[in-house]
This record gives C-alpha cells, structure tokens and sequence, in this order.
C-alpha cells in the first residue's frame, strides 16, 4: 500500500475502522482460547467476560461518536444568515445546480430553498474511498423574523453562491391623537 493512500485513509478514518476490526478479531480470539483452557475458575471468567465486554462496549461508543461528529448531509444546505442595517440575508453555496433548478418560496413565514443537484457520472462500477458529496434532492428552511418584508425577497446566482436578501420592514412612524373628553 502506497504511503500516500496510507495517509489519506488515516485522514478520512479508515485506520480507526480497522483497528476496531482488529479488536473485534482480537476479542473472538479470546473466546476461543477460553474455550481452551476449561481449568479456569469460574471467577477468572466472569472477569474476562467483564473486560470483553467493557471493550465491545467501547469500540461501539468509538463509531457512534465518530459518526456524531460527521453531520448529516442529506440533502441539507449550508447556508451563513447574517442582517445587515437594511436586509436579513441568506448565503449558500450550491455546486453543480443550474440557476433554474432551485426554488425559493415563502410558507408560514418560512424561507425555504430547494432543488436537486444530479450526478455527472453515473458509471455503476464505482468503488468510493470515501464519499461526502450529496447528490439528489436538497432544502433549506430558515424561520424569518417578523420585521421583514416578504413581498419584496430578491436572489442572486453567482460562482454557484445563492445569495437571498429580504428587506426589512421600514419602521413607520405615526402620530397618535389625543382625544379631549
């Protein structure tokens, strides 16, 4: 194996799967071996069976943890939601999209973003070291605050970053009347 794979598969986690595999081997090993050896009290065992246990018990925490802190990608976008003086903005990028193939609409005071970004090769013999990309359908909801303005949302498309503004409301001014009794 080339230091170079090496490498990216440390990068991307593939080591620590092996390693758990390894323990895995590691553990039916011992069983194996108690199999073997029957002069063992009874109290030896228990306390083997503990500590196998207690390893399962963490590798299972170590894949449960390492799949925590990769973040579900189906089909959600990144998006940065930022305000400025005069609008409340929503940036994202979106790769591999024509312009016509994402739609942006307003429901219960509810922006949501949407299209599907299809795949450029579709060859089925594909053997992934690795796979992050999203391809299929995908959306974005953001919750609006009240202060904006909906009936004036503009977008722009360009270099693949979507690019949402809405106006916020202009606060009115009103002169309330006293009235005399």
């Amino acid at each position: 194996m080339s230091p170079l794979f090496k490498r990216f598969k440390n990068n991307i986690g593939l080591d620590e799967e092996e390693k758990n595999e390894k323990e895995a081997d590691e553990i039916e090993e011992d069983e194996d071996d108690e199999d073997d050896d029957e002069e063992e009290n009874e109290e030896e065992k228990t306390e083997k069976k503990s500590k196998k246990q207690k390893k399962e018990d963490r590798g299972k925490q170590k894949k449960e943890i390492k799949k925590e802190h990769w973040p579900e990608s189906r089909g959600q976008l990144a998006a940065d939601i930022y305000e400025t003086e005069t609008d409340f903005c929503i940036q994202t990028p979106i790769a591999g999209v024509a312009q016509e193939d994402i739609e942006i609409f307003v429901e219960s005071n509810m922006l949501i973003i949407r299209g599907e970004r299809a795949e450029m090769d579709i060859t089925q013999n594909k053997k992934y070291f690795h796979k992050e990309c999203y391809w299929g359908s995908f959306s974005r909801q953001t919750m609006l605050p009240d202060d904006v303005n909906t009936q004036k949302i503009t977008a722009s498309f360009k270099k693949g970053i979507l690019t949402v503004r809405i106006p916020k409301k202009k606060e009115e001014k009103r002169k309330i009347n006293i009235e005399m009794n």
